[in-house]
């Protein structure tokens, strides 16, 4: 969409704060009314239950996420609607024609791709008069455009090893640096896989007097049940108890995201505005949140689940609750894995629970087909290894064995795989997609 390489030259701050003053972002309004998602996974379940109960309080709310999973207008959202393609041309234009002004006066670090759409986010929002916003991150928060936003409530969904050239080699490297999206005396809400790192980060913190709250500690998820269709959960927020929530995203992972959002808006709102109804607005955006792609049922004869999960804890946190809801048994897998990403360390934490795994390669960053299957043979010597060069083959061969054997399937490994599949089951070109 902008004609600029996916990271920029060096640290992006400087050039992007000039960016953000050359489109008259008003920042001090950008802080007060945003809030800001990081973490490993989790980021986009997170950012939607948030921005759907902003949306559920009447306030005009704003989304910016990424990646996209189908339509790069999906990445700018206000009250659940994406932009329209012609509002989209001209923002593009508009950013895109204030970096080639600063060019020509003095700023010649190149920008980034990401750093151009969170301008444009920033840009959408304003004008559009949201009254409450929500920021996902890139990668990190030290040097992510979304510490620009200068948000004083922020959260980290969970830690995973992803990026660590960037961000570090360790678990505490990579917490810290997702922390540094909040402003100093802001808060930080921290999910529940981060309870191991709370006195790493109570330190690290304490200098900038940013607080941590952490989920299943400071915000209390009790009486958690799910079937086929919904979760439903008690939550309390220091002194504020919200019983009986129900949600239709499915998966353990989602009381984390959900509580997350839940804190998230309450801490916002305790100062920005203290006169919103919470229960109401809490209880109706947790329903009404809709997010494809993670544990999506995409067909129901034979029934198709598809996860976009693509780090080791992602994809184990999905699988296990793919089979609480769904059932353990009678399931083949359809597995694939982005050619960056540890193609043995994701097949390690799926391959061993099935008996037939048809391995593929997407057309976007795939890695080869015959890799996977190596992989795959690795971590389940016993299973029934079917190679499936292309996304096309892996959805004709997954749906004849599917009838065959009277399974299901089960679509994961990476985020490309598991769209590209849903794009041809849905008679689309999977090569056509276009991903950032």
């Amino acid at each position: 969409m902008f004609n600029l390489p996916k990271y920029g030259e060096g640290v992006c701050l400087t050039r992007l704060a000039a960016l953000l003053d050359a489109l008259s972002i008003d920042r001090a309004r950008l802080q007060r009314n945003s809030v800001v998602v990081t973490g490993s996974n989790g980021k986009g379940s997170t950012a939607a239950f948030a921005a759907s109960i902003g949306h559920a309080a009447g306030l005009r709310t704003g989304l910016f996420t990424s990646p996209h999973l189908y339509r790069f207008n999906e990445r700018f959202r206000i009250d659940g609607e994406e932009i329209g393609d012609d509002a989209l041309a001209d923002l593009v234009l508009r950013v895109a024609t204030a970096i080639a002004d600063l060019a020509m006066h003095g700023v010649t670090e190149i920008f980034g791709a990401f750093e151009a759409q969170f301008a444009l986010a920033c840009l959408h929002f304003q004008e559009s008069d949201c009254d409450f916003a929500v920021f996902e991150a890139g990668i990190g928060g030290r040097y992510d455009p979304v510490r620009l936003v200068g948000a004083k409530v922020t959260c980290v969904t969970s830690v995973d090893y992803e990026h660590v050239h960037l961000l570090g080699n360790t678990l505490e490297l990579i917490a810290s640096d997702k922390s540094d999206a909040c402003a100093a005396g802001g808060t930080i809400i921290y999910g529940e896989n981060c309870r191991p790192l709370q006195q790493h980060l109570a330190e690290y913190n304490r200098p900038r007097h940013v607080s941590g709250t952490y989920v299943r500690d400071d915000i209390v998820i009790d009486n958690e049940a799910m079937d086929t269709t919904r979760q439903q959960f008690d939550l309390r927020i220091s002194d504020q108890a919200f019983s009986g929530l129900a949600m239709s995203l499915l998966g353990d992972f989602q009381f984390n995201n959900a509580a997350i959002a839940a804190g998230l808006f309450v801490q916002w709102s305790e100062h920005a505005r203290p006169d919103i109804a919470l229960d109401a607005a809490i209880r109706d955006g947790l329903r009404q949140t809709r997010w494809p792609g993670r544990l999506e049922i995409v067909q129901g004869e034979p029934l198709i689940v598809i996860d976009v999960g693509h780090t080791p804890d992602g994809v184990s946190q999905a699988l296990q609750s793919l089979r609480a809801i769904h059932g353990e048994g009678g399931w083949l897998l359809v597995l694939g894995v982005s050619g960056d990403k540890s193609v043995e360390e994701i097949a390690k934490h799926l391959a061993p629970s099935f008996d037939s795994i048809i391995c593929t390669s997407a057309h976007h960053k795939g890695a080869d087909a015959r890799v996977v299957g190596a992989a795959a043979r690795k971590a389940n010597s016993s299973a029934r290894i079917h190679l499936a060069n292309t996304i096309e083959d892996a959805v004709r061969v997954s749906q004849q064995l599917a009838r065959t054997s009277g399974q299901k399937i089960y679509v994961a490994g990476g985020l490309f795989v598991a769209i590209e599949y849903a794009t041809v089951l849905r008679g689309g070109n999977a090569s056509e997609l276009q991903f950032f």
